[in-house]
């Protein structure tokens, strides 16, 4: 008796007919359902187009020789710029690129790197350069702590140290270096505390110690005889 009710109940109601959607409602209708899907898959692409772009190093410029800076505080940008340029005015093209290119690397650990918590990331970066033998030049604030932790400067001579030996005779001053001194670097500034520090790059370099690196096997240097070359004649006339 009930679905007799109903039915007649609702007698006069007409089933609605089904509406064959346009081509634009069909896509508005695709879009509503699957556009976060797209957005997931956009922003998946890019990521891994990114990394694939920096394993394969694609638009990077390759140096041709490399500077380790290894102190407690980071150079500023104006000063560690402008040593790049003027060092890479002074070397050659070792890849065959066509342009020569002196990059500085810097690794700072204690004072600033303790306040931002980075000492122990730049410790495994420093130790990564020097078992891939990545830079040939170092720019140190203490060489002697730099030999006892890590032995691998040579004598200013070109030979080779006893892996356990101490920096004495691998460095020489900055202002011993009459090449190094002459460097037109500038000056540079920076904000701290809402306030200007200014001053002259070379001023700020003078404390500082050049050396380089020592290979014990053929495999581990980078475009030795090159980066031979450059270390004659950023150090010619110095006085030890």
């Amino acid at each position: 008796m009930a679905s007799e009710y109903w039915k007649w109940k609702f007698r006069d109601v007409r089933p609605e007919e089904k509406r064959e959607l346009t081509a634009e409602e069909k896509r508005r209708n695709w879009w509503h359902y699957h556009k976060w899907h797209i957005a997931l898959g956009i922003v998946l692409a890019v990521f891994a187009g990114s990394l694939i772009w920096q394993v394969l190093g694609i638009g990077e410029i390759e140096p041709d020789c490399r500077v380790a800076y290894v102190g407690s505080t980071l150079l500023p940008d104006g000063t560690a710029a402008a040593l790049e340029a003027a060092l890479s005015a002074l070397g050659e093209d070792l890849n065959g690129d066509g342009q020569a290119v002196v990059s500085l690397q810097q690794y700072v650990s204690g004072g600033e790197a303790d306040m931002m918590g980075t000492t122990a990331a730049t410790a495994v970066q420093l130790m990564a350069d020097i078992v891939e033998g990545e830079s040939y030049f170092f720019l140190l604030e203490d060489p002697e702590q730099f030999q006892q932790a890590y032995h691998v400067l040579r004598r200013l001579d070109g030979s080779l140290l006893e892996k356990d030996a101490s920096a004495e005779g691998t460095y020489l001053a900055w202002d011993a270096c009459p090449v190094l001194r002459q460097l037109d670097l500038g000056g540079y500034s920076y904000e701290v505390m809402g306030q200007t520090v200014a001053g002259d790059s070379q001023e700020l370099l003078s404390g500082l110690f050049f050396a380089r690196r020592g290979y014990w096997t053929e495999e581990d240097a980078p475009y030795p005889e090159g980066c031979g070359a450059l270390w004659e004649r950023l150090t010619e006339g110095a006085v030890s």
